[in-house]
């Protein structure tokens, strides 16, 4: 080998290792932060999320909880969401977004249903720059879904943005 190719070598090796360094830079960009902890949702700074129906029943469960606390009816029904959507209101400097996962407040979703509820409030995240977002084990409560296939569920959409998600149980 001589010298003019060993330089061009040295690049090349230097050059992959740029690359690599920026697809290292770039994971730890776009990665979502996800945890799930005890304790009370509305003791979150973050912006809020919670399934409903298209009806906007909200009587029972923790929709009961967020509409006596946000209000917000009227401005999600001018949204006109439909079942599989997502649409969002702004209280206290934070965004409450709605996953409508079911057309009535005593139907049952779909995991088809749930994800693409997910799926439209990833845009809105990313729309409204939201980094911060908390929410219970959606689905999971009146609803009967499994957590385990919801939780991967929010971990496939989200896999791929900088976002936290931090999910609020309580243990009985």
């Amino acid at each position: 080998m001589n010298e003019n190719e060993k330089e061009k070598e040295k690049e090349k090796e230097k050059e992959k290792e740029q690359e690599k360094v920026k697809k290292e830079e770039q994971e730890e960009i776009e990665c979502l932060k996800y945890e799930e902890i005890e304790g009370d949702l509305f003791t979150s700074e973050d912006s809020l999320a919670h399934c409903v129906s298209a009806d906007l029943g909200m009587g029972k469960g923790i929709a009961k909880i967020f509409k006596t606390k946000y209000g917000g009816i009227q401005d999600y029904k001018k949204q006109s969401i439909k079942i599989g959507g997502s649409g969002f209101i702004k209280r206290n400097g934070k965004f409450i977004i709605i996953l409508v996962t079911k057309n009535r407040y005593f139907h049952k979703p779909s995991y088809e249903s749930l994800e693409k509820s997910l799926c439209a409030m990833k845009k809105i995240c990313i729309e409204k720059k939201i980094k911060s977002l908390s929410m219970p084990k959606i689905g999971c409560g009146l609803d009967r879904l499994e957590w385990n296939r919801v939780s991967e569920l929010i971990k496939k959409t989200f896999g791929d943005l900088n976002i936290a998600i931090t999910i609020y149980f309580f243990n009985n």
